[in-house]
């Protein structure tokens, strides 16, 4: 019954690429196929290996606890703590002005960075620093966002390749080797190295963004909608930061984003541009800005006034204007006065959004010109978009209205900046932790993002948000069959198929079959496992041909970090798959390619390098 299995392991792995990259069927549906087959099959007809040991459910399904993928999902989570607190929006445009106005020079030079880094750092907590980075530096440029991830994940991986310390891979192949008696230093894989990410790292940087395919990104789409201009208004109530600002050049330079279009002073209408004015309590300045601007505005407490329905006019002006900072809850939305509508014709104060909904108008938006006046008196007109506050549960109460039309995917969290300190800190300590191994990154990962959550830097229905569930079966699905790979002999009969091959072959041919193998193994079963089980082989087989065993060994390195071709070759792969909504068929398009290159790069390198 042996061979059976081995062969339906075969085949299940086989049809899942296939099915993976036809791209038919949700990557959801194909991995909840295979794991479903693999469970009936060895639920159905049990196997127990050669030593012993049984394949059961429990094994097979180990893989949703895997320490990789809880990794990956913490992480996630945390990145997600850093977009709520706009943590990432001072560094991110400190980096982006080094390559001027040009959005690709200045994800080209962060790339590149993260690159070099990656030589001295596991390339895992590179990728994690520099996500939240290129998605913000992507989104202020306008840059498509599927053109940015996924060179980031292969420049680290390139990287990681160059010296002993870059990837987990090579600490875990070096102690292999040194088992066997074979020493391997900080710098003994830098010249291959070099080489190999030089080659590799041209055709990612240059050649590759132009074979990916378009599609529309999170950071174009909501870039796109950025540009449109709300009025609304902010009341300088006592106590207000921007008391005592004075004008320069008719504007005010301290008032960030939003641009002031009209100031009402004692009632007396003040026009720009405006000279010699310095702002004091009373006055009301109306303004225009984007809805990023708006939500800024409203997280570090210089919020537009909150206009109610009047229903509450015995309060006192500064009640009914001082707008405190958000929670971790509110958010802003977009709602749009349907034709017919109640509200159509009424002022913004006496509309009764407020008492009805509870929510807030904080803008207006309307596609003809609109007069100079304070947001309370403008009339709502049919087709005005209104720029909505409210914790989300006020939000969502807008389902279904017949008089305001709510745009649902416009809703999004006002960030809370005054955490960014915070979870900047959470976000170093990860990093700090993992990368000099005083934790395992799995534990402060998951740390970090427990605290994200305990100190209110976002939500749980964010974090919720966060949790990517393509990434969360494929990881389990994938190990699955790994798993029934390894157990079966699967994995241990491609290896001695190979061997047996390459038999009587010159060094150098052998050499580059057995690096292929592997490569492709790698993008299979993982590439620590690659390097496990390759490693002895690869020495055996150099002892055998009397060759350099550190050709051999470096082979196995190298091979087993060309993880390019799958999402689940390496983890990095995996953590940009979710920000650049990649497929599996995306992986194969460009990372079989480059697989491709390495392995010829070796080839004909190796030989001279290695004095084969």
């Amino acid at each position: 019954m042996q061979e059976f299995h081995l062969l339906a392991t075969f085949v299940i792995i086989g049809a899942t690429i296939l099915a993976y990259a036809s791209e038919k069927l949700s990557m959801e549906a194909v991995s909840l196929g295979s794991l479903s087959v693999l469970l009936f099959l060895f639920g159905l007809v049990p196997f127990t290996s050669t030593a012993g040991v049984e394949l059961t459910p429990a094994r097979l399904l180990a893989g949703f606890s895997d320490p990789a993928l809880a990794t990956v999902i913490a992480l996630l989570i945390v990145g997600q703590g850093l977009f709520a607190t706009d943590a990432v929006d001072g560094p991110a445009r400190a980096i982006g002005k080094l390559g001027g106005p040009s959005g690709r020079r200045a994800i080209f030079f962060v790339i590149v960075a993260a690159g070099l880094l990656s030589a001295f750092l596991n390339n895992t907590p590179v990728v994690v620093i520099f996500i939240p980075i290129l998605t913000v530096i992507a989104a202020q440029r306008n840059y498509p966002g599927f053109k940015v991830f996924m060179p980031l994940s292969f420049m680290c991986i390139l990287g990681g390749m160059t010296t002993l310390l870059g990837s987990s891979t090579n600490l875990i192949a070096a102690g292999i080797a040194e088992d066997n008696g074979i020493s391997i230093s900080f710098f003994d894989l830098t010249g291959m190295g070099l080489m190999l990410a030089g080659i590799g790292g041209f055709y990612v940087l240059f050649i590759m963004p132009m074979m990916m395919r378009d599609r529309p990104s999170v950071m174009t789409r909501g870039h796109s909608t950025q540009g449109a201009q709300f009025i609304g208004e902010i009341p300088i109530t006592p106590g207000h930061p921007f008391i005592g600002l004075q004008s320069h050049s008719g504007m005010f330079p301290g008032i960030l984003d939003l641009t002031p279009r009209l100031m009402h002073r004692r009632d007396v209408p003040i026009l720009p541009p405006f000279e010699d004015i310095t702002l004091s309590a009373g006055d009301t300045l109306v303004v225009t800005g984007t809805r990023k601007a708006f939500s800024r505005a409203l997280a570090h407490g210089n919020a537009v006034t909150d206009h109610d329905d009047g229903s509450d006019k015995g309060d006192s002006a500064e009640d009914q204007t001082e707008s405190p900072r958000p929670g971790p809850d509110y958010h802003l939305v977009e709602a749009v006065i349907a034709p017919g509508s109640r509200f159509a014709g009424r002022t913004i104060q006496l509309s009764g959004i407020r008492a009805r909904f509870g929510v807030s108008v904080f803008g207006v938006q309307r596609k003809s010109r609109m007069a100079r006046m304070p947001l309370s008196e403008i009339r709502l007109e049919p087709g005005d978009t209104l720029l909505l506050g409210g914790n989300l549960q006020q939000v969502m109460q807008l389902r279904g209205d017949h008089d305001l039309l709510l745009l649902e995917h416009s809703a999004e969290p006002v960030p809370q900046s005054r955490k960014a300190v915070i979870a900047i800190s959470i976000f170093l300590a990860i990093i700090v932790l993992s990368a000099f191994e005083i934790l395992p990154i799995v534990v402060s990962a998951i740390s970090g993002a427990a605290l994200m959550l305990a100190f209110g830097c976002l939500t749980i229905y964010q974090a919720a948000r966060a949790f990517d569930r393509q990434v969360f079966l494929l990881v389990g699905s994938s190990i699955a069959m790994a798993t029934a790979l390894q157990s079966t002999g699967g994995a241990a009969l491609i290896a001695d198929t190979t061997v047996s091959l390459l038999d009587g072959a010159p060094v150098p041919v052998v050499l580059s079959v057995l690096f292929l193998v592997m490569a492709i193994t790698t993008n299979i079963l993982s590439n620590n496992a690659t390097a496990v089980l390759f490693m002895p082989i690869a020495l055996g087989v150099a002892a055998r041909l009397g060759a350099s065993s550190e050709a051999f060994v470096a082979a196995v390195i190298f091979a087993a970090n060309a993880s390019f071709a799958t999402p689940i070759g390496y983890q990095t792969n995996l953590l940009v798959m979710g920000p650049g909504h990649y497929s599996f068929r995306d992986y194969l398009r460009v990372g079989v390619p480059l697989v491709l290159i390495i392995w010829i790069t070796f080839s004909l390198i190796a030989p001279w390098y290695y004095g084969l």
